[in-house]
Order: structure tokens, then C-alpha cells, then sequence
């Protein structure tokens, strides 16, 4: 616990992933959403969630791909549960290789595409090694061809200005602590407010409300990686309390804090 820091910072668009190497057998994820893409590579067992509508199973090898802002859920297959390491990587990081394109759609969830796989599968061969800046800029130029290559893109409508919805991300991010409604993000940006939700989720991946709210949660879980008590957590990321913090983590991960804080020990 000695490299908490005192103050945790919202990540950077430019920041490194996280990443998990997780053996799972009697946990469940109940249904959540996260606002990045998580890629996770299947390495022993049989990984099951549900997802667009479907039940979806990733065997050794292949590579689940979730899309920001889905739903879905996650539980073993088989009694001897699944082994699996995973990534998320921010829409915004990838967006300075999609040049201002609307997030591509990877059909299924579940791929063993070798493109897709030999870029994801070293992020994640060393764990105890923190990705370098230079490896993880090459990647997402790799990234970003093989998913423009496989999916489709999720939004019907063109961009109008990537620049305005950009800079929302940004006072949203540099200002965690509060709620920012569409009303001053469009007297900050200059842009209709309606447009400019729809560009966001077409950029990003999610609603400028949502992403302000997983910000909140970013912070808490490095609050409880820190052994920070989840009363105290509460207040500090601007939850009512423990109560109002455990059922938006819930709905956010599928998990409790306090069962996540057991997985991440």
C-alpha cells in the first residue's frame, strides 16, 4: 500500500490502461457497464456473459472485446471457473488514432482474430511490468486499424465537432468532485446542448453524465485500494454515503466494493 497516493488523479486520456490477471470460480459479475473498451484474453477455463441480447462464451485464446457503455454480466462456465487477463483502454486514447471517427463496434463480443489478438495479447504477457509510453502509443495505432478493419461503427450520425465534445471530456475530468450538467458544458462549449451529447457518446463511448460519474468511481477504487475505510470513500468522492457508493459501484462493476477490494489484495 506504500505507492497510494494522497491525492488520486483522474487518468489522462494519455495515461496507461489498467490492467487484471483474474482467476474467477465462484464469483459472478452481475449486469454493469463501463465506459472504456475492455479487452480480455481468455487463458484456461470457460468465461460466460451475457451480452447484446446474448449469451456469449470465451474459450482459451479468444479475446472478449466489450464495447463502452454495453451491458453485460460475467460468471464461470464450468465449476473449475476461468482464468483471464484483461484491459481497458480509455475511447479517448484511442480516439488520437481514430481521428475523430465514432467508436468501431466488434460484432459478438467474443473474437479469435489474430490481428486483434497479436496486438492485445503482449499488453498483457508481463504484468508486474508497467507499460511504456512508446509501446502503448504503438499499440493503439495497431488497435485502431484492426477494429476499424472487423467492426462497424456504432454512430448513425456524422460528428459535428469533435473539438466541442472534447473539450467537455476535459472540464469534466479536471473538475471530478461535482455533477456538470448539459446546460453549462453547452455555455462552456458554445455547442446545442443535444449535439453535443450526441457527438460525446459518438466520440467516447458514453454520456457526458455517465462519464462524470465514472470518474467519481475511478477515484473511489483507488481510495479503496488504499485501505481507505468505504464510509470515508463515500464522502470523499462525493457519494451520500456508504449506501448510495456500494449501488452505483454495483451497477458500475457488478461487484461490491468490498468484494473488489478482496480481488484487487
Amino acid at each position: 500500500m506504500n505507492d497510494c497516493p494522497a491525492e488520486p488523479r483522474v487518468l489522462a486520456p494519455d495515461a496507461r490502461p489498467e490492467r487484471v490477471d483474474i482467476h474467477v470460480q465462484h464469483q459472478s459479475y452481475s449486469p454493469h457497464r463501463h465506459d472504456a473498451y475492455v479487452f480480455a484474453l481468455t487463458y484456461s477455463g470457460v468465461q460466460c456473459f451475457d451480452y447484446c441480447g446474448e449469451t456469449r462464451v470465451s474459450r482459451p485464446g479468444e479475446l472478449v472485446v466489450l464495447h463502452p457503455d454495453e451491458t453485460h454480466d460475467g460468471r464461470a462456465g464450468t465449476d473449475a471457473g476461468f482464468h483471464y487477463r484483461g484491459i481497458s483502454i480509455d475511447p479517448a486514447a484511442l480516439q488520437r488514432a481514430l481521428g475523430g471517427r465514432a467508436l468501431p463496434f466488434i460484432e459478438g463480443g467474443v473474437t479469435r482474430d489474430t490481428r486483434l489478438i497479436g496486438v492485445i495479447s503482449p499488453l498483457l504477457s508481463d504484468m508486474n511490468t508497467p507499460l511504456g509510453e512508446a509501446e502503448f502509443e504503438a499499440a493503439l495505432a495497431d488497435l485502431a486499424s484492426a477494429m476499424l478493419s472487423l467492426g462497424a461503427e456504432t454512430g448513425s450520425e456524422p460528428i459535428a465537432d469533435a473539438r466541442a465534445a472534447s473539450m467537455a471530456r476535459n472540464l469534466i475530468v479536471e473538475t471530478p468532485e461535482r455533477v456538470i450538467g448539459l446546460g453549462e458544458l453547452e455555455a462552456v462549449t458554445g455547442r446545442n446542448r443535444w449535439q453535443l451529447s450526441r457527438d460525446f457518446r459518438a466520440l467516447f463511448g458514453t454520456s457526458p453524465y455517465r462519464f462524470g460519474q465514472l470518474r467519481r468511481l475511478d477515484r473511489s477504487r483507488a481510495l479503496i485500494r488504499c485501505a481507505m475505510p468505504l464510509a470515508e470513500v463515500a464522502y470523499a468522492t462525493g457519494f451520500a454515503d456508504q449506501s448510495h457508493l456500494t449501488r452505483e459501484f454495483r451497477k458500475a462493476y457488478g461487484i461490491t466494493p468490498k468484494a473488489w477490494q478482496a480481488l484487487v489484495r
